[in-house]
């Protein structure tokens, strides 16, 4: 019941930090940048992964998608792709999860359960990793531009999308160790209660005390062969 308990909050972890990982890719406010007037502000510059946006006082936006992906900066692109292998870890994890899982009675024996349950959470855990280190990637180009006193173009500061994706990695991180650790712990309750020796001829298991007890022989009886 322990385990069946700790696959089941590593479950909920691991599938609330994937949907906060997958509505990071199209969250808009990747990294945004104001310009005040003297009472409003006048305008809002923001960006993503997939356009460049700025929004007037009167909250119209005017969008620029980028134009070709070739032409695009290097760590945009490999955001992207860090992004879009986080969202497909994450989705074949939450399948291997279900067959894996004890909860369900699909996925075969229990081994091929427990192993099923690893896999799973492995993919959880480099799913965390892909979006933690794509938001960190865009995030050290943000603070780098922005303490630059040698930069003269629009300074921007980190949007909502990248804490977002922050909290959802470290979420498929925490339940792919806990995925992980469940088949430790299934594994040592099996080793506890398990004895895979075979007895011997002249020997007793004992179930209680999971030893073996040697049984008190009769002594032989020596036949003779008659002949008649």
């Amino acid at each position: 019941m322990v385990n069946m308990a700790t696959e089941i909050i590593a479950f909920l972890l691991t599938v609330i930090g994937w949907i906060l990982v997958s509505s990071t890719v199209p969250t808009d406010y990747w990294k945004v940048s104001s310009v005040d007037g003297t009472v409003i502000t006048t305008a809002t510059f923001w960006s993503n992964l997939w356009k460049t946006c700025v929004t007037d006082s009167t909250g119209v936006s005017n969008c620029k998608d980028f134009p070709s992906m070739l032409a695009l900066d290097a760590y945009i692109q490999v955001c992207r792709g860090l992004m879009i292998a986080a969202v497909c870890l994450g989705f074949f994890g939450a399948a291997l999860a279900l067959l894996g899982m004890k909860c369900t009675k699909i996925g075969g024996s229990d081994t091929t359960k427990a192993r099923l349950t690893v896999l799973s959470g492995l993919h959880f855990i480099l799913s965390g990793i892909c979006c933690m280190t794509a938001c960190s990637i865009y995030a050290r180009r943000i603070t780098t531009d922005f303490f630059d006193p040698t930069f003269v173009a629009q300074k921007f500061e980190l949007g909502a999308a990248l804490f977002i994706g922050w909290s959802g990695s470290v979420l498929c991180i925490l339940g792919g160790l806990l995925l992980c650790l469940s088949l430790s712990e299934s594994f040592s309750l099996r080793g506890k209660y398990s004895y895979t020796g075979a007895p011997t001829f002249g020997t007793t298991h004992n179930k209680r005390t999971n030893s073996l007890q040697m049984e008190p022989r009769e002594p032989k009886k020596h036949i003779r062969n008659a002949y008649v």
